[in-house]
């Protein structure tokens, strides 16, 4: 999935559903201070810059992966990066588009 591919599908509730049901590890990449502010119950929060360094870590689930981050960009970002290094990874954008499905 391209940077912008999440702007050009109008529904990911049916892929986010799918991938939870799955067991994915939601993959918060913001910054601390937004994710302070408020994430999703049971998360994991990797800010995107250090994710190469995490990388590995990751991998280590052996989970698929849903990341999120404000916006979709940065979650973009870093589902190209991950899917590049074998991770079963879809880009959630906003957090709060996965945050209404997690029970």
């Amino acid at each position: 999935m391209g940077l912008f591919d999440m702007f050009k599908r109008k529904d990911m509730s049916a892929e986010i559903k799918e991938y939870l049901e799955k067991g994915a590890v939601i993959l918060d990449v913001r910054t601390q201070e937004e994710w302070d502010e408020g994430h999703t119950e049971g998360a994991e929060h990797v800010v995107l810059t250090v994710i190469p360094l995490e990388v590995e870590k990751i991998k280590a689930w052996n989970k698929p992966v849903i990341a999120v981050c404000r916006s979709g960009a940065r979650s973009g970002q870093a589902t190209q990066f991950l899917e590049k290094h074998g991770v079963d990874v879809i880009n959630g954008g906003p957090w709060q588009n996965v945050d209404q499905h997690v029970s």
